[in-house]
Order: structure tokens, then C-alpha cells, then sequence
């Protein structure tokens, strides 16, 4: 019951991420079960930074075909791509965390359990630049793949 209120307190004051992700398309990259099941495909997705006004980012991601992927059992593989650009005047809010442990932007479930594809975003204000890295998390052994993608703010 004491681990109750942390917990709580973790969700309300959880991570500003993307509040809408919009799905460009999609590529197939192998019929599964004869064409009867979602086949193999990679997946593009497009996010707007929810405490940064201007910067959009678009996320590759492959996503596991077959009966296991159409039931959501399938784990995806921890590979994506991450590309973002400036579209429009930049306005970073006061809200956006600062310092080298970064903030969440995007998460996307990329198996039923324990593991996500995640945007952190970082502020490199010497430069005049926004930092976005893609990672994957897993719950005993995480995946080194990363993708990072550099917007100026100036």
C-alpha cells in the first residue's frame, strides 16, 4: 500500500509527451501466412513536440507481421530511424526540461510487455540546437540501437 502513493505521484507527473502521432504509412517487407495476416512492414510516424511550437519528427519503426502481431503479442524488433525538421517559427515553452537527463517526448509499445520505443529531448543551448534521440527500452536487458536527429532553434 506504501508504494501506492509514489506510484501515483509518478503517473500524474509523468513525462509532456506527444499528444498526437499521426501514421504517414507504410512499407511491407514480407507476406506472412500466405497473405492471411498482417504481413512484416515499417511503420512512419509523425509527432509534434509538445513543449517545443515549430519542430515536427518522424519515427521508422518495424513492426512484426503475422498472427502474434495482429493479436499484439509479437515483439517488434528494437530498430527505427528518427528524423526531425523545423516547421515553423521555433518557441521552446519554459516547461521543457533542461540538463543532460533530457525529457520523454514519445513513447510507442513495441511488445505486450516491458518494451517501448522512446524520443528523449534534449536542449543544447550553447549551440542553439534541440536534440532528439530514439532509443528502446527492454526490462532486464536494454537494446544499444539509437537514432539522433538535430534541429537549430536560432
Amino acid at each position: 500500500m506504501r508504494f501506492v502513493a509514489p506510484l501515483l505521484a509518478l503517473l500524474i507527473a509523468g513525462p509532456a509527451l506527444a499528444e498526437e502521432t499521426k501514421e504517414i504509412g507504410h512499407v511491407n517487407t514480407a507476406i506472412t501466412n500466405l497473405g492471411l495476416t498482417r504481413s512484416h512492414r515499417v511503420v512512419v510516424e509523425r509527432f509534434d513536440d509538445p513543449e517545443i511550437a515549430g519542430i515536427s519528427c518522424y519515427v521508422s519503426q518495424a513492426r512484426t507481421g503475422g498472427v502474434s502481431g495482429m493479436v499484439g503479442l509479437a515483439e517488434d524488433p528494437a530498430r527505427f530511424g528518427l528524423s526531425c525538421i523545423k516547421t515553423g517559427p521555433v518557441t521552446v515553452s519554459d516547461k521543457a526540461r533542461r540538463g543532460q537527463r533530457g525529457e520523454n517526448v514519445y513513447e510507442s509499445n513495441t511488445s505486450l510487455f516491458f518494451k517501448e520505443t522512446r524520443v528523449h529531448r534534449f536542449l543544447d543551448e550553447e549551440r542553439g540546437v534541440v536534440v532528439y534521440m530514439a532509443w528502446s527500452t527492454k526490462l532486464v536487458d536494454g537494446s544499444p540501437y539509437n537514432a539522433v536527429a538535430v534541429v537549430p532553434i536560432r
